[in-house]
This record gives C-alpha cells, structure tokens and sequence, in this order.
C-alpha cells in the first residue's frame, strides 16, 4: 500500500522525445478519488470502481466511517472495519482511505494529489438534503461513471427481510424474473430509481470487463475453491487470502442456486449465480470462476484445470444430495487442503444482523429514498422552468423577425 502523499509517476513515450538524447519524458500519473458507504459491499460497488480506475492510472477509495453514515443516512449493515478491509479486496483499488469525509471537499482532493472524482449518475445526498459532489462538480473536478442497474445494499437487505427467491436462477440457471418493488417495505410503487429494486441483466460482456483473462503460467500451483460465495464477504476474502498463499492461481468454482438452496435452505443464496460470479472475479486473489460447478468435486474437473491443490475452509463441508463426499476424489488424490480465515464472519450472521435490526434499516431506506425523491422533483422542476424559459426567448425571437425588429443589441447598431 502507498503512502496516501505520494505520487507515483509512469513514462509514455512521445514524438518529442524521439528527437531528444535525454530519454523518454515522464508522463504525471493520474489519481482518481472515488468515495462511498460501501457497506455490504457488491459487484455493483465494484464496477463504478472498475469504471473509475480506467480514468486514471492509480485509484485511491475513501470509505465513511461509521459515524458518518449514522449522521447521514442511517446505521450501516456492515461495520467499518469490515468495509475497509472489504474495499480494499476489490482488485481495481490501489489505496483505501479509512474515515473520509460524506461530503466530498476540494481539501479531500488535493491532500491525496488526486486530479478528480468519480461517482455514478445517482443522487447522494448529506444530512441536509444536499448533493454531496456540489463542490467538486463547481471546481470542475468531477467525473461520472454508468451505475449497475438491478443491485443495490437495499435491493439485497429487502431480499434478507422478505425471504425471497425471486431473485433465484431457474433450473437452467436463465433469470427468472426480479423482486418487484411492491413487494420490497422500503420501496414505494413511485419510488427513487437509485434505492428502488430492479433486475440485474447478466451479460457476457460484463463478465470480461471483470474477469482479468489470466491463465495460469506453467509450472504454477492452480488451487481450486468451491462454494456458495454468497453476499462475498470479509470471511470469503479472508479465507481466499490465505488459501492464494498455497499457490499462484486460484479459481473458484460456484455452486448452482438450486444446490446452494438444497444445502442452505430458506431463501438462499440471497445472490443469485451471475451476481456470485461478478462479486468473485472482483476480488484481488481470485484469478478465474467456474460458474455453476459440479457439487462433487470430481476427477474430470481437476483434471481439466490441472488442479494442484483443492482448498477448503474450516466450516461445515454439505453432502450431497445421496449422502455422498464431495471431496472424495481431491481426498484420493491427496490433494484437499483445509486452511484457517480466522474469520467468524458468515453469509448467516449477516443475515442475522439485518434480521435483528429490521426496522433501523426499513426506516433508513425509506428516509434515504425520500430524500432522493424530493432531489429528482427539484430536479424535474428546475429542469421544466429552464425549458419554459428557452421556449419563451425563442418565441420572443420569432415575434421580433417577423416584426422587423431587432434582436440583439449588436442589430440595433447595424
């Protein structure tokens, strides 16, 4: 991790410099500042980051303390530690700052030598009701990304609280629809398109943007990882941290939602597989996803990812379905790892935590979605007036050249 001062600096080539002895100039790297909650972190946090970092060269994330959306917006899902850590998993961060401010100051930008920030095309919104960016879009240093439709921390706290499973893949893992905002507590039938639920539309050209297209070199050790991965967590990227220190490239094999569901019960996995998928190749240590790997690790798939090691957590390992080992082959072969995240985080006690403060986090996405309502009226309004304004002047304008009179100032000195 860099010194938040510093500068790193990167060289480019130029005409100029063909015609000078003194080498190749330097080329002043870019900095991008992004900020944000980023509280139950998601593929969708992670691809504004991913969008911001192809603006510039070197990414710094400044995370909110908890203080700070407590007086903002609302209690976090996801304590501040957690979030901390969490970002700076996410393979496109070069430097997290712990604590930053809600409101994105000039002050924030220059201290980091950062050029700009990026955010999405949503509204965020302080204690106040005020644009959190005012003053970096005044200064010009503002930047916006495309926001992932179809994915939110609201969209996912509202499938924990209603148990839904909607938001499940079909038996041929093809979206079966999405989690309509009538049903979700926090969203209104005319609610904010930003806190709202919608479907998430899966693609392959989202999956490349993500996936690095690694292949492993020869002579690397190729760990395998299967599991649910669900709401990809501080214990996923613990656990993944460590099982990368037995080898050089990792892949992680997802489970289908119909097994993850046969084997969790209820309504989980609260992500379904292409959300799973997205949130995985986002991490830092994993190198390649199998989507929708078998549930028993077999003979075939090792062989055709010249697996080396298949490693496992210390949490419970599920039978399948006739009551056979998954692990039986890799425990044949010699090659099944068990390795310690020392992390007690689970996909389970999240959903504990939201359960336990149901009504905190219905009132904090009802107040947050309000807030965002009365922004996008103001919005339509100023927008409407300007219009009104403009159709005057032109009508003012036609009415003068068919009177003969002059327009402007310049024409009345013609």
């Amino acid at each position: 991790m860099a010194d938040s001062g510093s500068v790193n600096t990167g060289k480019r080539a130029t005409s100029e410099d063909d015609d000078t002895s003194a080498g190749k100039r330097q080329r002043k790297t870019v900095r991008v500042w992004c900020d944000g909650c980023y509280d139950l972190v998601h593929f969708g946090h992670a691809n504004s980051l991913r969008q911001a970092k192809l603006m510039g060269d070197y990414l710094i994330v400044g995370v909110h303390s908890d203080a700070e959306i407590m007086k903002h917006k609302g209690p976090p899902v996801i304590n501040e530690r957690e979030r901390y850590a969490m970002v700076r998993a996410i393979k496109w961060v070069d430097e997290v700052i712990e604590d930053a401010p809600y409101v994105t100051e000039i002050e924030t930008l220059d201290k980091y030598n950062c050029d700009f920030c990026v955010h999405g095309n949503d509204i965020t919104l302080d204690a106040d009701g005020n644009d959190t960016y005012r003053k970096v879009k005044a200064a010009g240093r503002y930047k916006e990304c495309q926001r992932t439709a179809g994915i939110s921390t609201t969209d996912l706290v509202g499938r924990m609280l209603l148990l839904t499973k909607t938001h499940h893949l079909a038996g041929h893992d093809v979206p079966s629809g999405s989690d309509k905002g009538s049903e979700n507590p926090s969203c209104s039938s005319m609610g904010s398109p930003y806190t709202g639920v919608s479907q998430f539309l899966p693609t392959t050209r989202k999956i490349i943007q993500f996936a690095g297209g690694k292949e492993p070199a020869p002579g690397d050790t190729i760990l395998y990882c299967p599991g649910a991965f669900d709401l990809f967590h501080l214990g996923h990227v613990a656990f993944l941290k460590e099982a990368k220190k037995l080898g050089n490239f990792l892949i992680v094999g997802l489970h289908t939602d119909k097994e993850v569901n046969r084997y969790h019960g209820g309504n989980y996995p609260i992500m379904n597989l292409h959300e799973r998928t997205l949130s995985a190749l986002a991490c830092r240590y994993v190198d390649e996803v199998v989507i929708g790997a078998p549930s028993v690790t077999t003979g075939e798939l090792l062989d055709h990812f010249k697996v080396n090691l298949v490693v496992q957590g210390m949490t419970h390992i599920h039978p399948v379905a006739d009551g056979i080992d998954p692990y039986e082959e890799p425990k044949k072969r010699g090659i099944l790892k068990f390795v310690d995240s020392k992390s007690d985080l689970s996909t389970a006690k999240i959903v504990a935590r939201i359960i336990e403060n149901r009504i905190r986090f219905q009132q904090r996405n009802k107040k947050k979605e309000e807030k965002e309502l009365r922004m996008i009226q103001l919005l339509e309004r100023r927008r409407s007036e300007d219009l009104a304004r403009r159709k005057s002047e032109e009508l003012q304008k036609l009415e003068a050249r068919e009177q003969g009179k002059p327009e402007t100032v310049e024409e009345v000195f013609d």
